[in-house]
């Protein structure tokens, strides 16, 4: 589990390709000081388990699944990533529970600054849009946002020069695609919703007219 909080700007040192994968190794230094093998980070917000490390960086397997729902495909040596440890229980939670299991992907489609603060228009697709809330949380390229605008078509973020500057989404244009996750409560609430109406439905169904006659009560 995440908050959302980048901890840390890395760049993509090393890039293997499989047929359908890739082994990731990502150049930093912050937040190698109590990695250990086997732990898990966020990388622009996909959760990864760290496979090799060294005192400067650490290398990640990206399996098919995660290549396919995420950008991480469309990383190059030389890019700057979004870095997270995964949370603590003693640390304060500043942002809100993200999982590091992306839902999909949008585009930027507009870039506005207004005063200290720079407006980035996302478009996506319905399945990501339904639960996209106003006023609530998504986390864009693993940073905890707040959900400022929502239509049917996309939503806005409002991002803060502290924020600007110490991800990645500050330097997003329009174009740029953004790996997205969204608050996991709603996706709960809707699979509790969906399987009790579903159950509903079928018991409806079991009891029929020529059930009531065939058991003697009609």
């Amino acid at each position: 589990m995440f908050t959302g909080i980048v901890e840390e700007i890395g760049k993509v040192r090393g890039i293997v390709y499989g047929s359908r994968s890739i082994k990731l190794t990502i150049q930093c230094s912050k937040i190698m000081d109590d990695v250990e093998l086997g732990d898990s980070i966020a990388v622009n917000g996909i959760c990864l388990t760290v496979a090799d490390k060294k005192s400067d960086e650490f290398t990640a397997d990206v399996m098919p699944e995660t290549m396919r729902k995420t950008g991480l495909g469309e990383l190059k040596v030389g890019h700057a990533v979004n870095l997270e440890r995964a949370l603590r229980l003693s640390d304060r939670l500043g942002g809100h529970i993200v999982s590091g299991h992306i839902d999909g992907t949008g585009v930027v489609i507009d870039r506005v600054r207004e005063d200290n603060a720079i407006w980035l228009t996302i478009e996506a697709g319905k399945d990501i849009l339904k639960y996209i809330v106003m006023k609530g949380s998504v986390a864009l390229d693993g940073t905890s946002l707040t959900v400022a605008y929502v239509d049917e078509n996309c939503f806005k973020v409002s991002l803060i020069p502290h924020t600007a500057s110490i991800t990645t989404l500050g330097s997003k244009d329009v174009g740029s695609s953004v790996n997205i996750e969204c608050d996991m409560l709603g996706k709960y609430v809707e699979k509790l919703i969906l399987a009790n109406t579903s159950a509903n439905e079928c018991k409806s169904k079991d009891i029929s007219l020529d059930f009531l006659i065939k058991n003697g009560f009609a």
